[in-house]
């Protein structure tokens, strides 16, 4: 039974990733957009927000449950 968890849990990956970049943040397994403008972007999760405040933000790339977004960064916030 474990080990079928463990396929299940591979193949479904529902666990939330933040990858950061140079000028990009990569956010999988969101929930919600709260607000969005140039300048502050709120991603919901299940948990908690992301509060991504900076300049020129703008997303690149929109999926159902993967949300990337670029420009220049000031503050990264978790509430």
């Amino acid at each position: 039974m474990n080990i079928v968890n463990g396929i299940r849990a591979y193949i479904e990956d529902n666990e939330l990733k933040i990858t950061i970049f140079d000028n990009k943040i990569n956010i999988l397994n969101y929930s919600d957009i709260g607000h969005f403008d140039a300048n502050k972007i709120v991603v919901k999760t299940k948990l908690k927000d992301i509060i991504i405040k900076g300049n020129n933000l703008v997303v690149s790339k929109l999926l159902k449950d993967e949300i990337l977004i670029s420009g220049e960064f000031n503050n990264i916030e978790f509430r």
